[in-house]
C-alpha cells in the first residue's frame, strides 16, 4: 500500500488545489484613499442630505441644488485632504482610522455650512446647547450615512 508521500505527484491535481486556496497577494484591500467612485458618491448623498428634507434642513433649511453641489465638493474636498494628510502623516495609520477621520471631518463641515448659510439667511435656529448637539448628531448621522452609502455601491 502506498502513502502520500510515495505517491507520484499529478502536477495538474496540485494547481487544482493551490487554485482552491486563497492567494493572500489578490486579497489585498485597500480602504484609503477611497476611488473617485467613492468620492463621488459621498458628494451626491451630501447633496441629497442639503436639498431633502431631513433633521438638518429642518433645523436649517435646505440649499437649492446648485449651491447643495458646490458645497457638497467643497466639504468633501476639505475633508479628504485633511484626511489625507493624516494617512500621510505616518505610514502605520489604519486604512479605518483615516476613514473615521475623513467621516468626522464631513460631519463637522456640514454642520459649520449648514449654520452659517442659516445664520445669513436668517432661517432656524443656531442657539442652544440643544440645537447645537441635535445639528451636530444630524451632521453624524449624513455623513456617515454617505460614507457607508458610498461604500456599497463601489
Amino acid at each position: 500500500m502506498e502513502t502520500e508521500a510515495e505517491r507520484p505527484q499529478d502536477p495538474q491535481s496540485d494547481s487544482q488545489q493551490d487554485s482552491k486556496k486563497p492567494n493572500s497577494s489578490s486579497l489585498a484591500f485597500r480602504i484609503w484613499p477611497p476611488t473617485q467612485r467613492t468620492r463621488d458618491a459621498v458628494i451626491a448623498r451630501l447633496v441629497e442630505t442639503l436639498t431633502t428634507p431631513s433633521v438638518l434642513s429642518k433645523r436649517y433649511g435646505s440649499m437649492p441644488a446648485d449651491e447643495a453641489d458646490s458645497t457638497a465638493r467643497s466639504i468633501e474636498n476639505e475633508a479628504f485632504s485633511v484626511a489625507d494628510l493624516e494617512a500621510g502623516a505616518a505610514a502605520e495609520v489604519d486604512g479605518i482610522e483615516v476613514l473615521q477621520v475623513y467621516s468626522k471631518e464631513i460631519s463637522k463641515r456640514i454642520l459649520e455650512s449648514v449654520k452659517s448659510r442659516a445664520s445669513a439667511v436668517g432661517t432656524g435656529s443656531t442657539t442652544g446647547l440643544e440645537d447645537s448637539k441635535n445639528g451636530a448628531e444630524a451632521a453624524g448621522e449624513a455623513s456617515e450615512d454617505a460614507v457607508s452609502s458610498a461604500e456599497m455601491q463601489t
